[in-house]
């Protein structure tokens, strides 16, 4: 009877410590999940700036010959290539974005699986970072 009792117990203490593991892993793959939409919601409003952005460098770009006549130290070809760079970098920031969006699965339980988009977002968000400081760099002379 004592072994019985002793048995019934250990299942239950055994029991109740794989659900707390369970609830423990949990909540941490859901603190990741949240963590990864708080980096991009704090990133995402940035990519309306950089859309309007490659609309500007389109206009600088197609204007460029009376600029120049403006400004007659300006390099034309050397202001297109960076101006082109530029866009590039902004469409590449943008479009990492949009595929990360269509891509992470909030919902998935596997932390591994959270911490890599953590880590995938952040640096995204330094993507952001460095060409939003090449935008207003390039940019502030126009």
């Amino acid at each position: 009877m004592k072994k019985t009792l002793l048995a019934i117990c250990v299942s239950i203490a055994t029991l109740s410590s794989c659900q707390q593991n369970s609830t423990k892993e949990s909540t941490q793959h859901q603190k990741l999940s949240e963590e990864a939409i708080r980096i991009h919601d704090e990133i995402m409003p940035q990519i309306s700036h950089f859309d309007r952005t490659t609309i500007k460098i389109d206009s600088i770009l197609e204007n460029l010959s009376v600029i120049a006549q403006k400004d007659k130290s300006l390099d034309t070809a050397v202001v297109k290539s960076e101006l082109e760079t530029l866009k590039t970098n902004l469409e590449d920031a943008t479009d990492n974005m949009m595929t990360w969006m269509r891509d992470y699965a909030p919902d998935s339980t596997d932390v591994a699986y959270q911490k890599a988009e953590i880590d995938r977002i952040t640096k995204m968000k330094k993507q952001f970072e460095d060409v939003s400081l090449e935008s207003n760099t390039k940019l502030g002379k126009f």
